[in-house]
């Protein structure tokens, strides 16, 4: 059996970060609303999270802020929130990759600068960080942390000496920015989303009586009771104030066939009962289990998911085929991290921890198990022994996406092409490597129907970038 490389610390994806601002027109303090909505974005980042928050009618510059290594619920109490005073404010969870996973890199950061004050929160990754944070630093900038989000802010404290308004510094800031990023910002009395021309993140905005929310995802919109108002567009900037709303500035907006969504947001980053773009991720996970099963038969007794990104695409399968569903697994709600391992050792023994097979479930079955990808393939193969070791019959696995093929600069932690299990491996190859008695992949032709012809990028499967890479992997260079 070929042997699989394995040295990074973690077998799965990661995505980097989560969002969320609010400004609360009526004075109410809002950190713990922040709390609650960093809460339901969890999935986006558990390595680091913090809340930022000002007062808009106490004196300009005053900011709270509160933040640290581990979940939400490790890093704040009610002691914690209690010394977070201010009707407006910005909230993150971060995801570190290549780079350093240490306090200066959590986020918002907050700058002060001569104009005043600005903390920000950004989701994604810069594909020229290097070039911008190198001029920066030849004019006598001194970095505080390895994140392409101090770049960022940065270019906008900046550019703000010679602009009128905040925003229009953002404006004259996006055009040194390639890459992906959705961002909030807080200025003294002005609430700020920002979304690349690509929109490769998402980004929206909520209402809550007389509050104002831009944030990562809707779910988090759902959890603190808010309404969903729309999205911010690709190129889109928001400025939201109480004297005139949401104001917006589209002159940064392309061509929508220019445009490219990470598809990987529709197959395993958002909440499935999110909508990014107008598009619910549920219907889009149901949809490529649908195209599994039409593209990629097989006779079985079972269909089951891997907990929880397989599930939905699993019942898909299910409703295609006329296959039942079971959960076959049995998740460990209370594990945490423990997947963020350095040896591979402990990794592989997380898997058991995390997930347990209902023996009975299996037990002489033909089973079907859809997953939501193979990265290096290490926890598929653990997987496919556990239900084989509790007397399955058969095991036959179906990716609810492509194989990787290439690296993603985006934002999204896809290894090195040599660390990747499809890397000049056929389907076959890998199928005998996992354990499995059968393997097939969604096809790349679905992931449009699946994002119902919304512009995405799959440039991860194709090599097929929206905007052209950086001629060398610059990721490991900077954190993101």
């Amino acid at each position: 059996m070929p042997e699989i490389n394995t040295t990074s610390d973690n077998t799965g994806l990661r995505e980097e970060c989560g969002v969320f601002g609010i400004y609360d027109f009526d004075g109410n303090d809002t950190a713990s609303t922040i709390y609650y909505g960093l809460f339901a974005l969890q999935h986006r980042g558990q390595e680091s999270c913090g809340i930022a928050v000002s007062d808009t009618e106490g004196p300009k510059g005053i900011v709270d802020s509160h933040k640290g290594m581990g979940l939400c619920s490790e890093v704040f109490n009610d002691e914690e929130l209690s010394k977070l005073h201010g009707n407006i404010g910005v909230g993150h969870v971060r995801y570190s990759t290549a780079g350093q996973s240490t306090i200066a890199n959590a986020q918002p950061l907050v700058l002060n600068y001569v104009k005043g004050t600005l903390a920000m929160a950004h989701n994604g990754n810069l594909i020229n960080a290097n070039e911008l944070r190198d001029e920066l630093s030849l004019n006598g900038a001194i970095f505080q942390t390895t994140i392409d989000s101090e770049t960022i802010a940065y270019f906008i404290a900046r550019e703000r000496l010679n602009s009128k308004t905040v925003e229009e510094a953002v404006g004259r800031a996006m055009s040194k920015l390639k890459g992906s990023y959705s961002l909030v910002i807080m200025s003294p009395r002005k609430l700020i989303g920002v979304r690349d021309p690509q929109g490769f993140r998402p980004l929206c905005i909520g209402k809550r009586d007389n509050a104002y929310i831009i944030t990562s995802e809707t779910c988090a919109l759902d959890t603190i009771g808010a309404e969903f108002v729309r999205d911010v567009l690709p190129g889109e900037i928001v400025t939201i104030t109480p004297e005139e709303g949401i104001i917006s500035d589209k002159s940064h907006c392309i061509e929508k066939e220019k445009e490219g969504r990470c598809v990987f947001e529709y197959i395993y980053f958002a909440r499935p009962d999110s909508m990014v773009d107008g598009l619910s991720v549920y219907k889009s996970r149901i949809k490529a289990g649908r195209y599994l099963a039409m593209d990629s038969p097989v006779e079985a007794d079972m269909v089951v998911g891997v907990p929880e990104s397989g599930n939905v695409a699993a019942l898909g399968y299910s409703l295609e085929s006329g296959i039942p569903y079971g959960n076959a697994f049995i998740k460990n709600g209370y594990v945490g991290r423990t997947f963020i391992k350095p040896k591979q050792s402990s990794r592989e023994s997380s898997v058991q921890i995390k997930l347990n097979v209902l023996k009975e479930l299996v037990r002489g079955k033909r089973i079907i198990m859809i997953d939501d990808s193979i990265v290096r393939g290490t926890t598929s193969d653990r997987i496919v022994g556990m239900l084989k070791d509790a007397g399955a019959a058969e095991v036959h696995v179906r990716i609810a996406s492509p194989p990787f093929l290439h690296p993603c600069y985006f934002g999204t932690d896809i290894p090195v092409r040599e660390q990747l299990i499809a890397h000049n491996r056929t389907v076959d190859e890998i199928c005998s490597i996992i354990g499995a008695d059968s393997l097939a992949y969604l096809s790349i032709n679905r992931l449009s129907q699946m994002a119902s012809g919304l512009p995405i990028c799959h440039g991860c499967f194709s090599g097929e970038y929206p905007m052209a890479p950086p001629e060398g992997d610059i990721r490991g260079e900077y954190d993101k």
